[in-house]
């Protein structure tokens, strides 16, 4: 076929599909605009999931009528006009193509009103034809009607999931800007099919941005949220952090905005995975909210169609920034869990917003002036805010697995084995620092019977195991042979054919972490299981004494390596009630 220019409508339907994807998008776009036009309303109604009906209204400060047939044209926006400008977005939308895009594969009626004016004007655009703005009676503020998307591109509706999938991406769509402007009201209704209309969202504005936060996360994590907050290189980051006992199985809850704009970045969730290692099961996921505000010269907004995804000019520092923030603000916590009783309250962590000043938005205000080298931080800590267990104070083995002890708040209850496992841990990465792991050679080499897949696993970690003080061969295609074992490990009576082996099982089966420090971690966490006193292991008075001493020394010895706690407190006020004392 001859090469020839595509007509302008299917420019817009093939562009459209880059920014308009689903009802979810549609709503997205339409909420950004609202919130740059200086809405403190905006209410979305739904119809079918959105694939039959979108409704967006909000009271910002509305378009022109002589704009109104621009607003919906290709590549036209009031938001920027150069190259500096793009070099500096500080607003949600900014490309000119979202109304022009929703135009293009839907029947949009698009009502707008400005204070200055007498009426309104609204304007009927059906497959990327508009038609002439006409005088209405409407209140101010900007009101998009959205009718049958995707009607001119059948394929592209088809693609579309359930009403009630469609529904619940447009429920976590406003949630996520909700979260970050909680100076605005959102609601959200669904018009059911069998009649009536369903309130899905009723968020009204508030003055307390951790308030948007609970809000949005659940208030009953009001006293599991510990507060964030940080400054470093003219960037400021606030924002809560959950203890590690509100882990969840997916990342639903670990939520992250730059500039109010909820993003998607790689480095910043490892930063804060990072954070919490080794104080939560590696395959949950931290409940975490973060709001760094950033100088609009220094990240690029324009490296994504939806804009979920941003550049940062110093990924590193923002890194750093964020690692340092969280993982201060969980040592300084007492992350110790209280035995959950009947009528219990929530725990209070630090007040929230104590302190700050809002912007009008609601979002603690931002000052981009050059900061110091370094971190400042609100929730640094000198050292762990860790209950101490008095020297004196008798402590009762129970079980030969549980040692129980009074502190200032109650009694703790604390696991022999995940504690031990910790204090191994920390010791194993201090002595890894200083190079490799202290080794023995072995007299008598011990031997495994392996798979081929274990001896494959064995080339390849040749070089963790070797930081690790193992030595170890394959002796034929079937067996391998252990000379040399960390020395502290052997002190520990660990078995070094039997640990090689799970190794290579877990190793062989796909299973350590593909990032070498990731893996490093990995194992050691299972050095130190192996090596710590077992549930049923009877402690001397010495042994449990030095076990509790070395517990307030060991950085995060609230937690087991694998995020298990360590430790349980039954508070005298819950112990009160129990006994109707209270």
């Amino acid at each position: 076929m001859p090469i020839q220019r595509l007509s302008p409508l299917l420019v817009s339907q093939i562009a459209a599909g880059e920014v308009v994807d689903r009802p979810a998008s549609v709503v997205r776009e339409c909420a950004e605009n609202a919130i740059d036009a200086g809405a403190s309303r905006i209410a979305v109604t739904i119809e079918g999931g959105g694939k039959d009906g979108i409704l967006v209204v909000d009271d910002g400060e509305g378009i022109p009528p002589g704009d109104l047939a621009m607003a919906v044209a290709p590549h036209a926006t009031s938001k920027i006009t150069g190259v500096d400008d793009l070099d500096a977005v500080a607003t949600m939308g900014f490309r000119g193509e979202a109304l022009a895009s929703i135009a293009s594969v839907s029947r949009l009626v698009l009502t707008s009103k400005t204070a200055g004016c007498d009426e309104a004007s609204t304007l009927v655009v059906e497959g990327g034809g508009p038609g002439t703005p006409r005088p209405v009676a409407a209140p101010p503020g900007t009101t998009v009607e959205v009718r049958t998307l995707f009607f001119n591109t059948p394929a592209r509706r088809k693609f579309l999931k359930s009403d009630g999938a469609e529904t619940a991406r447009v429920t976590e769509t406003l949630r996520r800007l909700a979260i970050a402007h909680p100076g605005i009201t959102f609601t959200l209704r669904s018009v059911q099919r069998a009649g009536g209309t369903r309130t899905l969202l009723d968020l009204p504005s508030c003055a307390d941005p951790a308030q948007r936060v609970l809000d949005i996360l659940g208030p009953d994590l009001r006293g599991e949220m510990l507060l964030v907050e940080a400054e470093a290189h003219a960037m400021r980051l606030w924002g809560l952090a959950g203890r590690p006992g509100i882990a969840r199985p997916t990342a639903r809850h670990l939520r992250v905005h730059c500039n109010g704009r909820p993003i998607s970045d790689r480095a910043i969730t490892h930063a804060i995975r990072e954070a919490y290692r080794g104080l939560i099961d590696p395959r949950r996921s931290p409940t975490v909210a973060l709001f760094l505000s950033v100088d609009p010269r220094r990240v690029d907004v324009n490296v994504h169609p939806a804009k979920a995804e941003v550049r940062f000019r110093d990924a590193d520092a923002v890194h750093r920034l964020i690692h340092r923030a969280v993982r201060a603000c969980l040592h300084a916590a007492d992350l110790v869990p209280t035995l959950a009783t009947e009528g219990a309250p929530w725990h209070e962590a630090k007040p929230f917003g104590t302190g700050l000043a809002a912007s009008s938005s609601g979002m603690p205000a931002v000052g981009l002036a050059t900061a110091p080298s370094g971190i400042t931080s609100t929730v640094s800590a000198p050292a762990p805010a860790m209950p101490v267990i008095r020297s004196d104070v008798p402590v009762l083995q129970v079980h030969d697995t549980f040692l129980v002890t009074p502190d200032e708040q109650g009694l703790l209850v604390i696991d022999q084995h995940a504690l031990h496992e910790r204090v191994l841990f920390e010791r194993l990465l201090v002595r890894l620092g200083d190079g490799t792991l202290e080794s023995q050679r072995l007299l008598v080499p011990a031997t495994i019977e392996v798979d081929p897949g274990q001896v494959q696993a064995l080339d390849e970690m040749g070089g963790l195991l070797g930081r690790l003080g193992i030595e170890a061969n394959a002796m034929g295609p079937s067996s391998i042979a252990v000379h040399a074992f960390p020395s502290l490990l052997l002190a520990r009576h660990v078995d070094p054919a039997a640990f090689l082996g799970d190794l290579l099982d877990k190793a062989a089966a796909g299973d350590l972490d593909e990032d070498p420090e990731a893996a490093l971690h990995e194992v050691l966490d299972m050095m130190a299981c192996k090596a710590a006193v077992k549930a049923g292991d009877r402690l001397s008075e010495r042994e449990i004494a030095d076990l509790l001493a070395m517990r307030e020394r060991v950085e995060r010895s609230e937690r087991c390596p694998h995020g298990r706690p360590t430790t349980l407190r039954l508070t005298i006020e819950d112990m009160e009630k129990r006994f109707g004392r209270r």
